[in-house]
């Protein structure tokens, strides 16, 4: 038989072990929780926990033995993940809570209700985060996606920190993405992207709301050292993964996502360093950092600018309209 006759075989050989040995990395290479830590007695609230790698985190920290409070948009479907916890893990301490993250009158009624009802919340997990297929605004005159992904985020933790520093040991955990780098200019003066020919591309804001979870990250916990106290705060990139979040793209991105994610993370194995910042001994101390893989990673230049992370945290005290008695 001739080299001609077999090459077609051989290339498609040559493909397919290729694919193969890729997968293979790319399982290998992915970061695992390998703590065994339980959290009997310990409160988690987790934003965005019904689906994805919110929900996984969510079973995650129940079957450590967590109080679990679901902080959900849908109640209805939160309800229905809260009995899917309880029946995988056994623990009935499973909280349901309306939050809609792109309405702050919806975030300070969360906050306020939580403070009425809990004197301790040793994790905070924002998690929650949307992509659309166009810019619009809120109710608050805010961008969707950046009040969504991070105003909302950053308002929900000003609130809840007097309980999160009387809480020995708490931990701020800020879910961002790798996609941060796509961000090359963070303008504050433009942060709702209202100015013409700015956020048209709906990932360039989606871009921009994860650097400023990452800058919002290192602001806070400047101010957490300043203070003095046990609390830490750190942001992560969980990793390419399929989830509900991606619904949104166009048809042509989503058929790219489609073929891509064989080698994309199932939203378990998304969840590993949200879980590893939650619980892991190891990084009890560590603040202010990034993390991907449950290791530390080097974030953007821009995520790192010290200087654009207090006007962004000066800028969106305004755009949130915190009040004296919220600071």
């Amino acid at each position: 038989m001739s080299l001609l006759v077999l090459l077609p075989s051989l290339v498609v050989m040559c493909i397919v072990l290729f694919v193969v040995a890729l997968k293979l990395y790319v399982v290998f290479s992915m970061g695992v929780c390998k703590s065994t830590n339980q959290l009997y007695g310990k409160t988690v609230i987790i934003t965005g926990p019904t689906a994805g790698i919110g929900k996984e985190t969510a079973i995650d920290l129940a079957g450590r033995g967590a109080k679990v409070i679901l902080a959900c948009r849908n109640l209805s479907k939160g309800n229905q993940v809260k009995e899917q916890i309880i029946d995988a893990t056994g623990n009935d301490e499973i909280m349901v809570r309306e939050l809609d993250l792109a309405s702050l009158q919806s975030v300070r009624q969360f906050a306020a209700d939580i403070l009425k009802t809990e004197s301790k919340i040793d994790i905070l997990i924002n998690n929650a985060g949307c992509t659309l297929p166009k810019k619009k605004l809120t109710e608050d005159e805010l961008e969707y996606q950046m009040q969504t992904n991070y105003f909302g985020h950053f308002l929900l933790t000003h609130l809840l920190l007097g309980v999160l520093l009387t809480t020995e040991n708490s931990r701020i955990i800020n879910i961002s993405s790798s996609y941060h780098t796509n961000c090359k200019e963070l303008d504050i003066s433009n942060i709702n992207f209202t100015r013409p020919n700015t956020g048209e591309n709906l990932l360039e804001i989606y871009a921009a709301s994860k650097v400023c979870n990452i800058l919002f990250t290192l602001e806070l916990s400047k101010k957490l050292k300043a203070m003095g106290g046990s609390t830490t705060v750190n942001a992560l990139h969980p990793g390419a993964i399929r989830t509900e979040i991606l619904v949104p793209l166009g048809i042509f991105m989503r058929l790219g996502l489609f073929l891509a994610s064989f080698f994309m993370k199932t939203p378990k194995q998304g969840a590993q360093t949200t879980i590893h910042l939650a619980v892991s001994d190891e990084v009890a101390n560590v603040t202010g950092e990034y993390f991907s893989d449950c290791k530390v990673a080097r974030a953007s230049k821009l995520a790192r600018d010290e200087c654009l992370s207090k006007k962004l945290w000066e800028i969106s005290e305004k755009l949130v309209h915190l009040g004296v008695s919220e600071h």
